[in-house]
């Protein structure tokens, strides 16, 4: 019998929050220490330090702090569902509970993109989620994960920054209001 897992709550700020990355699931590691990308071998963190200064090298809630003040939130497309294990493909589908993204997205206006952690959020999200929101641009990343190891770690992080710099770009220059100085 697999067990039931739950997700964590989101980690956004509505004030700044332009992009969305969603994985689809916590593994079992980030499950243990109540962390996202907790598994000491996925590359989110080392990612995240690269692009927008959330080092694995700091305090876990100042990991959290650096992805908000970029613009940057973090969930994940289930609520809940039953797995045995820690892969996308233990998790029994029948079983899935979406996360309420109707009254997340009506929270947090200025997200414009969401990008997928991984091929299970993406298809989660075009299925189960997409058809009842607002639209918004969506992207695949490459997972992090360690089971994908297709792809090595330079290699991701340089397909993260090039899909997710020009939105954080675009998105900046699109709410600064006119006489907005950059001294």
């Amino acid at each position: 019998m697999a067990d039931r897992v739950s997700s964590f709550p989101p980690v956004a700020d509505p004030a700044t929050a332009r992009i969305l990355i969603l994985g689809s699931m916590p593994g079992e590691a980030s499950l243990s220490a109540g962390r996202y990308y907790a598994h000491p071998r996925n590359q989110f963190w080392p990612i995240a330090g690269a692009l927008f200064g959330a080092s694995p090298d700091l305090p876990y809630e100042h990991r959290l702090q650096r992805l908000k003040d970029a613009g940057i939130a973090l969930w994940d497309v289930l609520e809940s569902c039953q797995r045995c294990g820690s892969l996308d493909a233990d998790i029994d589908l029948r079983s899935a509970r979406i996360n309420d993204f109707e009254r997340f997205l009506e929270r947090h206006p200025l997200i414009a993109a969401v990008a997928f952690n991984g091929g299970m959020a993406e298809r989660l999200f075009r299925r189960d989620v997409a058809p009842h929101v607002r639209a918004l641009r969506q992207i695949r990343l490459p997972s992090t994960s360690p089971a994908h190891a297709s792809l090595g770690a330079a290699g991701k992080l340089e397909r993260w920054h090039a899909a997710l710099q020009p939105i954080l770009a675009s998105t900046v220059e699109a709410h600064i209001q006119p006489g907005w100085t950059s001294r």
